[in-house]
């Protein structure tokens, strides 16, 4: 997810720099929420590979 959400952010930068505001702005926003996403996901397996297995 991670790196998903550079590959989309690299998208944007170049998109902003071409001047394509549209392109840029929705990659920026997808980059964002897949962070968001990579982030939670992380620290929901990490707190739950801590439990002894049963």
């Amino acid at each position: 997810m991670i790196g998903l959400a550079i590959t989309f952010l690299v998208i944007a930068l170049i998109a902003g720099v071409l001047g394509f505001t549209g392109i840029a702005g929705t990659a920026a926003n997808m980059a964002w929420i897949l962070f968001v996403i990579g982030i939670i996901l992380a620290i929901v397996f990490a707190v739950l590979g801590r439990r002894p297995r049963v």
